[in-house]
């Protein structure tokens, strides 16, 4: 980073973003480390710190153990600085948790389904915990529906929300920034922050439970949400002659699924994904498939493209996955957040 060709505001914010996202990614640093990693200069990374310090917003560790020459002082981030609050939507229930920039949770609530109601209802909990907690700084929020720029536009089941701008209402009523995503993306993308297999930036994540099957999907890294924020809403997929995917599977269930194991609908949008996208893993929820459901799926995709083509197929656990994407969002939001404070 060259630290003469930026303006003195946009340098500022761009040297504040870097050291907050080393100090948050590796745990701690030292100055020297910044330094390097940062490419700027000691006495700047030094006179940043030192405000940062002064401010709570980074905290001494204390200094390294000697290595023969005069020990650094390590610094971390002060994870409670500032706080997000994720909000996950169910069909049964509404989970609200407040957590900080290192994800440790500060509370967590659970209530019947806000969904169900209007959004004054939603408003009524998420008030008491931004008031318990003026540290919140962001507001994330998943819903099971088809979200554009924070209008939910496709959310069957609760009309009472179609077309509502949830994002504009939550930032006129809370004061708060806020982002509003669909359940599946929220969930691929709390999958890919922790997945350990760094190779596979392709993923689609399948969810056929509580608000009908949906799906996320990321293609080299970048979460795809389509050029009407529609991507994911697979229970359109056509499949047979009079029936999409949402159809069929209805039609496997009332043929009792676990008695007559026909996953044929399953079997059938894998091999599409797999024709169209060719992703490097398809991620089912835990509690939804088996490893023997997993082994009878893929056999099946075979009647419909080369063996060699199909994707890795895993199980996970959605909710923990949910959650973890909401908060991802969260903390991206509570950092740009501290760049507009820069300005």
């Amino acid at each position: 980073m060259n630290e003469l060709t930026s303006s003195p505001k946009s340098l500022r914010k761009i040297i504040l973003r870097g050291i907050r996202t080393e100090l948050l990614k590796h745990g701690s640093a030292t100055k020297v480390e910044l330094s390097r990693k940062l490419g700027i200069s000691f006495p700047t990374v030094s006179k940043f710190m030192n405000q940062m310090e002064k401010s709570g917003e980074v905290l001494s560790r204390g200094l390294d153990h000697s290595g023969g020459g005069r020990r650094a002082a390590r610094y971390e981030y002060n994870a409670d600085y500032r706080l997000g609050l994720a909000v996950f939507s169910e069909r049964n229930a509404t989970g609200y948790v407040v957590f900080n920039c290192r994800g440790e949770v500060k509370e967590r609530k659970e209530v019947a389904d806000v969904l169900t109601k209007d959004i004054e209802s939603f408003a009524e909990h998420v008030e008491p915990l931004i008031a318990k907690y003026p540290k919140i700084s962001a507001l994330s929020i998943g819903v099971p529906a088809a979200v554009s720029n924070g209008r939910i536009i496709y959310i069957p089941g609760y009309e009472q929300f179609q077309e509502l701008n949830l994002k504009g209402f939550c930032e006129q009523r809370f004061s708060i920034p806020v982002v509003v995503e669909n359940d599946m993306n929220a969930a691929v993308l709390g999958y890919h922050l922790h997945c350990k297999h760094k190779d596979a930036s392709s993923l689609v994540y399948l969810y056929f439970g509580q608000n009908g099957p949906g799906a996320g999907v990321m293609v080299n890294g970048q979460l795809v949400r389509g050029s009407t924020s529609f991507s994911g809403e697979i229970s359109f997929v056509p499949q047979y002659d009079n029936r999409n995917f949402l159809q069929a599977m209805h039609f496997v269930k009332e043929k009792a699924l676990s008695a007559g194991a026909d996953f044929d609908p399953v079997s059938r949008l894998i091999a599409s994904l797999a024709a169209i996208l060719n992703p490097h893993r398809v991620i089912f929820c835990h509690d939804e498939v088996t490893s023997v459901m997993l082994a009878q799926i893929a056999t099946g995709c075979t009647a419909y493209i080369p063996a060699e083509h199909l994707p890795e197929m895993a199980v996970s656990n959605w909710r923990k996955d949910y959650l973890n994407g909401l908060q991802g969002l969260g903390l991206e939001l509570m950092l740009a957040e501290a760049d507009k404070n820069e300005e």
